[in-house]
């Protein structure tokens, strides 16, 4: 697989794809229509050099892909809602106040239940377990299993089952482009569903990266190591990224190994999708990635790897072996004819 460099989310009846400086959101309408929305926008790396220092930039991919996300999830609801108000200035700075309060809904609820819920469930086993290190162990267990089952739960509500499909839509778009195939709804069809550089992904890597971290906070105040719990999840969101930034760009045996658990998390966070989903996934890619160029140099690229290989073509050295002796072999013939030669002269002579 090459890298396309492409990401996205997948949101109410749509999918968002995001480019190098664009992102597009297409949505199925209620009428059967594909709308699709596209929108110019300057990454944060290109505004501030700290967001390129690795594990920092982590921090500031993580806070832009939270604010893009929401964005593109309440721009999908819009064209969902019962009644449509007229787009003015007013509704828009509501709308804008309400997907801010819902962030940080988000946020809290979230640190809530993965954070601190898993953390006071390790520490009630303090008397029977008085190690640290062994409860961190625990409450680490306890975080991924409040978010498997989590997870798990939700899906079985039509609404997320159906954005499941999409993501399931975006995945195998992807994988058909960074395969080197023409982004057809057929081609798109037999690609996996899952991908190294997925969200769920990195939210398995975050939550195993704090069970290494938060085993070795040997703090003895209980509400102190709780704060460090919370001000430590940007370091640990930082270095995850870091991780599945890697994943996503390299084939290494190791790193495919440790991908995949995240991998087999995939499997509840994607569903199959239908064509019409595939469909609208495409017109996404479409709107801010030439794939046809990119397929083109991926050809390219292919082309010279061969020749390359060619180039240095190994050689048989049983057949080699046989030619050098049998060259020797005629070198030894010609200096034993040469030698009888002369020695019949010389008995000639005498």
């Amino acid at each position: 697989m090459k890298y396309s460099g492409i990401g996205g989310q997948a949101v109410i009846e749509g999918v968002m794809m995001k480019g190098s400086s664009q992102y597009a959101v297409s949505v199925r309408k209620p009428d059967g229509e594909i709308e699709v929305k596209v929108e110019n926008y300057k990454s944060l790396k290109e505004r501030y050099a700290i967001a390129n220092v690795p594990v920092i930039r982590g921090i500031f991919a993580f806070a832009e892909s939270l604010k893009m996300g929401m964005g593109t999830l309440n721009y999908s609801a819009s064209f969902w809602e019962e009644e449509e108000k007229e787009n003015s200035k007013e509704k828009q700075n509501t709308n804008d106040i309400l997907m801010g309060l819902m962030l940080v809904i988000a946020i809290v609820l979230a640190i809530g239940l993965f954070v601190l819920l898993p953390f006071f469930i390790s520490e009630q086993l303090s008397r029977i377990i008085p190690s640290i290190q062994l409860r961190g162990l625990i409450e680490g267990v306890i975080r991924v299993a409040i978010f498997v089952a989590y997870v798990k739960a939700i899906s079985l509500m039509e609404d997320i089952r159906r954005v499941f499909m999409y993501h399931g839509a975006e995945h195998k778009c992807i994988n058909c482009i960074e395969n080197g195939l023409e982004l057809t709804v057929e081609n798109a069809k037999k690609q996996t569903m899952v991908h190294k550089r997925c969200g769920t992904s990195f939210m398995l890597v975050v939550m195993l990266v704090s069970i290494l971290l938060f085993m070795f906070i040997s703090v003895p105040n209980i509400w102190i190591r709780m704060v460090l719990r919370i001000l430590l999840i940007p370091i640990i969101a930082g270095v995850s990224y870091e991780f599945i930034s890697l994943a996503g760009k390299s084939e290494n045996s190791l790193v495919n190994v440790l991908s995949k658990p995240g991998l087999w998390l995939q499997s509840l966070t994607t569903k199959e999708p239908e064509d019409a989903m595939l469909e609208v996934a495409i017109r996404s890619v479409e709107a801010v990635f030439d794939w046809r160029d990119f397929l083109a140099h991926y050809e390219e690229k292919e082309s010279k790897e061969e020749t390359h290989t060619e180039e240095f073509e190994v050689v048989d050295v049983e057949d080699e072996n046989d030619e050098i002796l049998q060259a020797l072999d005629r070198y030894f013939e010609d200096v034993s004819v040469e030698e009888k030669e002369q020695m019949t002269e010389a008995e000639m002579s005498e």
